[in-house]
């Protein structure tokens, strides 16, 4: 099957590209011509439309930022929809589970497979082909894709045969995610006020129970260098994080802990940081401390 990838900026560039790597032929599509241009240097043929996407390749990946922009994708004017090659949609984005059930319906209108597989790792694993797929949909869907999939992950989970599934995981996994950073965040700024090297805290923390993906990857290489450069911008932070209080409410299931993760996030957008990092989570923290993490290495 001919393969094509809509999105390719930070994180949908290097999947795009290790896809090109293994297949050897790619079509692609973004909003922003520019975010195509090293593709194209790799000798990917670059279309005008997600429907040009469409209409020549048989299996489609989008990998798009917002639900608006995964809508648009698939049923605008110039949507994958209008396409007449395509026969299977895999959407590598965390959309939630309504989202995913209403274009899966529009596909299934149209006799076109989906399968539901969020990416999570970052853009650093995804460079390196070292990315965890989540992914829900037939079984005979993911057979066929799976070869794709293996081109950019190290890790394949599929987690059952409904669409939405995968998301769920997904969303929780990402809510997790955000807990460590927070209480690592706080963890560390009490430690440090209390006038211990931040330094030597955190190798407690990396050999003791504490130990998460905060504390070994997030704290040092992006916070204690004062780089606050994870590239996880934090507008994408709040849509995920929205994400996952509207499926907490709607399976009725209590989040007290995760709420408290939601609302440290949002104490950070009403700060001015929706154009910033998620590392920079660590000034909420920093602002009620009146206190801020000195800067333990370049």
């Amino acid at each position: 099957m001919k393969a094509g990838f809509i999105g390719t900026g930070s994180i949908g560039a290097p999947l795009a590209s290790n896809v090109l790597d293994q297949e050897k032929s790619l079509v692609v599509f973004d909003i922003e011509p520019e975010a195509t241009k090293a593709l194209a240097e790799k000798q990917a043929s670059i279309a005008g439309s997600p429907r040009e996407v469409a209409d020549n390749a048989e299996v489609v990946f989008a990998c798009m930022p917002s639900i608006e922009s995964f809508h648009a994708v698939v049923s605008g004017d110039d949507g994958v929809l209008a396409g007449g090659r395509m026969k299977t949609f895999v959407n590598l984005g965390t959309m939630g589970t309504e989202a995913v059930a209403e274009v899966e319906a529009a596909l299934s209108a149209k006799g076109i497979a989906m399968l539901d597989s969020p990416i999570t790792g970052g853009v650093q694993r995804a460079w390196a082909g070292d990315i965890t797929v989540v992914t829900s949909g037939p079984r005979e869907v993911f057979d066929q894709v799976e070869p794709f999939l293996q081109a950019f992950a190290r890790d394949v989970h599929y987690v059952g045969d409904k669409i939405g599934q995968a998301q769920l995981v997904k969303i929780s996994n990402n809510i997790m995610s955000f807990t460590n950073l927070v209480i690592a965040a706080e963890a560390m700024v009490m430690a440090a006020k209390g006038g211990v090297d931040p330094e030597k805290a955190l190798a407690v923390y990396n050999s003791g129970s504490g130990q998460n993906r905060a504390t070994l990857l997030t704290l040092p290489n992006f916070i204690l260098n004062h780089k606050f450069n994870m590239q996880a911008p934090m507008h994408i932070i709040e849509k995920d994080a929205t994400l996952w209080r509207m499926e907490a409410e709607r399976l009725e299931v209590p989040q007290n802990v995760a709420s408290a993760t939601y609302h440290t996030l949002r104490q950070a957008l009403a700060m001015g940081l929706k154009d910033g990092d998620l590392s920079e989570v660590v000034r909420v923290v920093e602002r009620a401390a009146d206190f801020v993490l000195p800067k333990t290495r370049d």
